[in-house]
């Protein structure tokens, strides 16, 4: 019989799964469409009932649509959790949640091959509406999984593309409202697989990378109220122009980052204006201003400086404004011990690798204020993701993907208490 440290995952299989899910919301040029709650996703959670089924895992679904699949082991004890997510953005790749995912299910196919027993379960889960695209807030399952959020409050969120269908109405029409109340599953430990969705990995020439923290994140929106106006006929000193604030907030977040320097980002990724003509001057204008960094203090500074300033371009523009906070997520360290057995597995098996946090918001953040957790990450090819373009090659995902196998394998079989 083989030896568990011996075992490894059948990469041509794992990367057909990839594949064989990919051509569900299939975009031209090799891209992925599956936002989330839509047809496109239900196809994806079928397809993956369907392989949780052929395994005879035990399937639960909650009541906000987290999906998991527990495989026994020989003790009743919380499971082992490894997971990640199926939906993705509007124009996304094969790897970005789906790898954590489907690597977890190539992992118990594996066990299920050699008949490995072991002490603790092994369960899987895909995590609802991680991506945040088409109802906020992202991570939205795991949130609720672990009890931070209130499901009720999940369940009642709204698209925001303004049609009103709410997370309950989709979940119930696609057929995956479940009766298991959130907050309530026992997990032993996360583990989660991901692509890296920057450049350093490939840059550096590291297989993997044993991810130690998830930087803080702010989302803020705000909302600018002036006057429109004729753009030839209004003297500068008398107009009230949405758009100009609006703008200059924007080239103030990429000031403020350089400024503080460190690890503090900012960005501006949504501006709109109304009426959005040409020769006219905004009336109202949106923006949502988005802050990351890996020290709480500094981004709670980003923010109070950010909030600052825009008071005094709107008083100086006569401008009304509003803010709505849409994400406040404080950086999350992750447990040393399981970062170190994602360190010595690498080693063990010849692989480079480097301890970095994320710059990225992932399910595992939410895990971690209820059971041990951590990450992996494997290279993004050019630092490219939420892009159809976004790659990462096989012999890195088999790297990556054998890592959480024997990382799994080790927190399955440990003492247990």
């Amino acid at each position: 019989m083989i030896k568990q440290e011996e075992l490894r995952i059948n990469i041509d299989r794992l990367v057909g799964s990839l594949r064989q899910l990919g051509d569900i919301g299939a975009l031209a040029g090799g891209g992925v469409c599956r936002l989330a709650l839509t047809d496109e996703d239900k196809a994806g959670r079928d397809l993956l009932s369907t392989w949780m089924r052929e395994l005879d895992l035990d399937i639960k679904t909650d009541e906000l649509g987290n999906m998991v699949g527990i495989r026994k082991g020989r003790q009743s004890v919380p499971p082992v959790l490894i997971g990640s997510h199926l939906d993705t953005v509007g124009t996304g790749g094969l790897y970005d949640g789906s790898l954590g995912v489907l690597a977890g299910l190539e992992i118990m196919r594996i066990l299920d091959e050699f008949q490995i027993a072991t002490e603790r379960p092994l369960a899987i889960a895909n995590f609802t509406n991680e991506e945040g695209v088409r109802f906020t807030p992202d991570m939205m399952g795991s949130l609720a999984f672990s009890g931070i959020v209130a499901a009720s409050e999940m369940l009642s969120a709204k698209t925001v593309d303004g049609s009103g269908k709410t997370v309950g109405e989709e979940l119930t029409r696609i057929g995956y409202a479940g009766a298991i109340p959130c907050g309530t599953f026992e997990v032993d430990s996360f583990l989660e697989l991901h692509i890296e969705q920057g450049p350093l990995l490939e840059e550096e020439g590291v297989d993997i990378g044993a991810v130690s923290m998830v930087q803080g994140i702010y989302w803020t929106e705000y909302q600018f109220t002036g006057s429109s106006n004729h753009a030839g006929t209004t003297p500068l000193h008398l107009r009230r122009d949405a758009g100009l604030v609006a703008a200059a907030t924007a080239t103030f977040v990429r000031q403020l980052a350089l400024k503080m320097g460190g690890d503090q980002v900012g960005t501006v990724g949504l501006i709109e204006l109304f009426p959005n003509l040409i020769n006219v001057m905004a009336e109202r204008a949106r923006i949502i201003v988005d802050l990351r960094n890996t020290d709480a203090q500094a981004l709670a500074q980003a923010q109070q400086l950010l909030e600052a300033e825009i008071e005094l371009l709107a008083a100086a523009e006569k401008i009304a404004f509003e803010k709505t906070e849409l994400v406040r997520f404080p950086p999350v360290q992750f447990d040393r011990e399981i970062v170190a057995v994602i360190e010595k597995v690498s080693e063990d098996l010849g692989y480079s690798h480097k301890k970095m946090p994320s710059g990225a918001g992932h399910d595992a953040q939410m895990l971690a204020p209820i059971c041990p957790t951590a990450m992996i990450f494997v290279p993004s090819v050019g630092g490219i993701s939420h892009n159809i373009e976004e790659f990462t090659k096989r012999s890195d995902i088999e790297k990556g993907a054998n890592v959480l196998l024997q990382a799994a394998l080790r927190l399955l079989n440990r003492p247990l208490d």
